[in-house]
């Protein structure tokens, strides 16, 4: 895959994952209104405390999604494959996807199942592109073989060898 299309899928991925993180907070927002307007409890919880474990889920999530967010668009600025922790963070990201839409299919129906999926095969389709093997990818084996011998210099193709 060519450098353009590498750099596309990452920075499509990266705002997607963006309006997703804008989204999640939006929506978090909204269900801790309705529990402190409603006055719900959980099994006698107080409703103060739902209302800020809402807010803390959405925040926590939204910075999540968003930092992964950062990382592909990071990724498809340098064209460059991001690092160890940056790949587990969203290989952990893509199948936090995977789990949610298998959620979301019977929470809110098909149509919030396929942005689901899709956002998932973005973020896999990034990772592919940018695997092992592909340009800036850090699991390239470095190639420092020493051009000299154990007991001297490396000669040069017309000199002498060293007696």
């Amino acid at each position: 895959m060519g450098a353009v299309a590498r750099r596309l899928v990452a920075v499509v991925a990266a705002l997607v994952l963006f309006l997703e993180a804008v989204g999640i907070v939006v929506i978090n927002g909204i269900m801790a209104t309705f529990v402190g307007k409603q006055n719900m409890s959980l099994d006698g919880m107080d409703p103060d405390h739902m209302v800020t474990a809402t807010w803390v889920m959405g925040g926590v999530f939204g910075l999540f999604l968003a930092a992964c967010g950062v990382l592909l668009l990071i990724a498809g600025i340098r064209d460059r494959a991001p690092g160890r922790f940056g790949r587990v963070l969203l290989i952990v990201c893509a199948v936090m996807h995977g789990v949610i839409g298998a959620v979301t299919v019977g929470l809110l129906g098909w149509h919030a199942f396929a942005f689901m999926m899709a956002v998932l095969g973005l973020i896999v389709l990034a990772l592919v592109v940018y695997g092992a093997g592909a340009p800036g990818a850090p699991d390239e084996p470095a190639d420092h073989a020493p051009t000299g011998t154990p007991e001297g210099p490396a000669t040069a193709p017309g000199d002498a060898a060293p007696a």
